[in-house]
């Protein structure tokens, strides 16, 4: 396993441990009061439980090297998890709003809110706190499936939040003598919405990384990288692809080098390039470079010394994340903008 990938899985290991102890405190609290909003909590979190424990396989089956079977590794398990995590979700948002109808049309009295809602206020606080450390890690680490776990914590959270603060209104108006018990099935019903379109979000994203979709973020950062350590004899490069396996990064470029560079020369360019990457992402990234020799549209943007040079160097081509993605070498011709040059 990788660093990440350790500090990855034994976070999971606090979030079950910590998801399993709230589903209990928030179970109590729901036989204690007999509340469906407090039921809302309780039901989400034993989704909690279960996702985290699903996380917990996915992020260890996720660090297990290539094999001859996983050739990119294991990685993809993670996107698996999320998209699962993300239905259990939906299935809890309408389990929940199932049984806030049930009560609105058989209404249950509410009892002993005071000692319920002080064991909402510190599962939801406990929540927040595991849940941002967990979206933390798992964006620095890349891992998805960290994240998710975060973000359904921390969607734990919201919802424990209104749903403390619709109760205390109950609980307040109940001080008053006015019976506001209809309430407690209505703030069910709303983050019964809220935690289902919560859900969708987390599918779609995990359905984004199944379907290879373009991550932006990372493709700034690469070229970010390229351009602080830009090589003379980096001409251009384009057809930037870019494959997430859970915290390993497959990078592909194509790189135009002028064309009588040897087999030795292009070994360090790509070594370079390598190098280059690695300061931002360490040693999760893995590269592959595909030589291009220059053409003759190239020599202006070329400033190796070159016996058969067509034209004179003028500039550098502009590199920036949407150029670099784009699949030709970059010429007048393709109507790309050029330093201190106007468009032909």
């Amino acid at each position: 396993m990788s660093d990440a990938s350790i500090e990855n899985y034994n976070f999971q290991k606090i979030v079950v441990v910590v998801s399993a102890a709230l589903l209990i405190i928030k179970f109590a609290a729901y036989f204690i009061t007999n509340s469906v909003a407090i039921f809302t909590d309780a039901a989400e979190s034993i989704v909690n439980v279960l996702a985290g424990l699903m996380g917990l396989y996915a992020l260890y089956l996720s660090a297990k090297p290539a094999d001859k079977t996983h050739p990119f590794g294991h990685g993809r398990v993670e996107l698996i998890s999320a998209t699962v995590e993300g239905s259990m979700i939906v299935i809890a948002g309408a389990m929940i709003i199932f049984e806030a109808i049930k009560d609105l049309m058989n209404p249950t009295g509410i009892s002993s809110l005071d000692v319920g809602l002080l064991l909402i206020i510190f599962a939801a606080a406990v929540n927040y706190i595991v849940g941002t450390l967990a979206v933390r890690k798992g964006r620095k680490n890349r891992s998805i499936a960290l994240e998710s776990s975060g973000k359904h914590l921390r969607t734990d959270t919201l919802s424990s939040v209104g749903i403390i603060i619709g109760l205390s209104i109950v609980y307040v108006g109940g001080l008053l003598n006015y019976n506001w018990d209809i309430l407690d099935p209505i703030i069910a019903l709303l983050f019964g919405a809220f935690i289902i379109i919560t859900g969708s979000g987390v599918i779609k994203k995990a359905m984004d990384g199944i379907m290879d979709k373009a991550d932006a973020e990372i493709l700034e950062e690469i070229t970010s990288c390229l351009n602080e350590h830009r090589s003379n004899d980096w001409i251009d490069i384009h057809n930037l692809r870019v494959i997430k396996y859970g915290s390993k990064l497959h990078v592909e470029m194509h790189v135009t080098l002028p064309f009588d560079m040897t087999i030795q020369e292009m070994e360090k360019e790509n070594s370079s390039l390598h190098e280059s990457v690695r300061t931002k992402f360490g040693d999760s990234v893995d590269l592959m470079m595909m030589p291009e020799p220059c053409k003759e549209f190239s020599c202006k943007h070329c400033k190796r010394g070159c016996a058969v040079r067509r034209a004179a160097f003028i500039g550098d081509i502009v590199w920036n994340m949407n150029l670099l993605a784009q699949e030709h070498q970059h010429a007048y011709g393709n109507r790309v903008v050029i330093s201190n040059l106007k468009e032909r």
